[in-house]
């Protein structure tokens, strides 16, 4: 989502800063320009002007000098004139003792100097015929104190311009974000989904993502209720076959096949490793539904209940404790996590003396869960063998021995490891590391 608004806005920047430059510098050139030729009509009229002041004289030509604007008989006035014909040449006594150069063509030249002070001139060339001779007359301005105007409106002009454009590019900015404010709050709303804070996505959103929304809508009641059917199912099949498992298993055990033990013995064994894989497979396919989104399990509002019904069951003496962060939400399904700490803590409360403890802790995106208890422990030889299903030390302890492989199953479909250790306390450690759950 930010990806796609940085990407457009810097998109728009780019578009905005190019054709603001592109708009700007051919303004400032037509503008230029068009100077230029309002000035270069006022020179042509100069030099018309010079044209009609010569007049015939006793000798020729003749310059007729009160025909001539006072303007080119100031040293240095920034207007200058130059009359070439065949036999000679005339100049304004603006010019003083310097030299006006003349174009090599006829038209506007804007390329001229004059004198040490490097005055920029603009120089007209027009060609006559006059009185059967042909006249040159070179009418010059000095061009410094308009460029050095043009420039300074030049220079606020781009100043307005980028004042103008910082502005465009602010409001756009905002725009952008407001438009893209609905698929914001559609990606929020997907993640809440992954937490578990909602079943559904809002389906007032603009008329473009309406069928998005629809379809993600769609799909997430379609595989809830798929999902729903497909647990109800497995439930259905396994107390189905519950019953008829505990009869084949007490027939098995009866003195109707005394006299075939080799018989019973291995029907007994059948039917149990029936009885495990069973109970394996339907906690695999409960397992699926991380595949939707579930509620998250909330340490602070979860563990106190679960501790409590504990301690009714083994007793008020022995001492549970917990060390978890307050405030610490586990990205996993709820019922997945009550079942796995039931389990271990379960198991902890049966062979502890007096104290079990469980710290819950989360650091650069693993999170490790402890049990310890203060029994007897397991040898270090035997502890591979503890968590295969079924598999139990001590037959004294009441139990069915299925509740490690549970929670190996659980452990393992969520990419997890778990392994026994000593504990602090005495007795076993049960340490589980789970890497936190990866968000699209």
């Amino acid at each position: 989502m930010k990806s796609i608004q940085a990407r457009l806005s810097l998109g728009l920047i780019g578009v905005l800063v190019v054709i603001g430059l592109g708009v700007a510098q051919l303004s400032l050139w037509l503008f230029e320009v068009g100077l230029q030729r309002y000035l270069e009509a006022g020179l042509r009229n100069e030099s018309e002007s010079l044209l009609v002041a010569l007049v015939r004289g006793p000798n020729g030509l003749k310059l007729d000098e009160q025909r001539i604007s006072p303007a080119y008989e100031r040293p240095f006035s920034g207007h200058y004139f130059r009359i070439d014909f065949a036999d000679g040449n005339w100049r304004s006594r603006s010019l003083w003792d310097l030299e006006l150069p003349r174009p090599q063509t006829p038209g506007l030249h804007t390329d001229l100097e004059l004198g040490p002070e490097g005055q920029q001139l603009l120089v007209l060339r027009a060609d006559y015929r006059r009185m059967g001779q042909a006249i040159s007359i070179s009418v010059a301005q000095d061009y410094t104190p308009v460029r050095s105007s043009f420039r300074r409106m030049q220079q606020i002009g781009m100043g307005l311009g980028l004042a103008a454009l910082v502005l465009i590019l602010i409001l756009q900015r905002i725009i952008v974000k407001r438009s893209l404010r609905p698929l914001e709050r559609t990606r929020e709303q997907i993640a809440q989904l992954q937490q578990g804070k909602r079943s559904q996505l809002d389906t007032e959103v603009p008329v473009e993502l309406e069928p998005l929304v629809g379809q993600i809508n769609h799909l997430l009641a379609h595989t809830e209720d798929s999902l729903k059917r497909s647990r109800n199912a497995l439930g259905n099949l396994g107390h189905a076959l519950k019953t008829p498992l505990a009869v084949l298993l007490s027939l098995a055990a009866s003195d109707r096949l005394r006299g075939l033990p080799q018989v019973r013995e291995q029907l007994r064994e059948q039917l149990e490793q029936i009885q495990q894989r069973l109970s394996r497979e339907l906690n695999r396919a409960r397992l699926a539904g991380d595949a939707l989104p579930g509620a998250q399990f909330d340490c602070d509002a979860e563990l106190p209940a679960l501790l409590g019904t504990l301690n009714m069951i083994h007793g008020s003496e022995l001492r549970l404790s917990q060390a978890v962060e307050p405030g610490l939400m586990l990205p996993w399904d709820r019922e997945d996590l009550l079942e796995m700490l039931g389990n271990l803590l379960d198991n902890a409360c049966k062979w502890a003396d007096a104290q079990v403890s469980l710290t819950i802790s989360e650091a650069a995106g693993v999170y490790r869960l402890w049990i310890d208890d203060d029994g007897p422990g397991i040898p270090e030889s035997s502890r591979q063998e503890v968590l295969g299903r079924g598999a139990r030390l001590d037959e004294q302890v009441s139990g069915h021995g299925l509740g490690l492989g549970i929670v190996r199953d659980i452990v393992e479909a969520w990419d997890g490891r778990m392994t026994f250790e000593d504990s602090p306390l005495g007795g076993l450690r049960v340490s589980i590391e789970l890497p936190a759950r990866t968000r699209h």
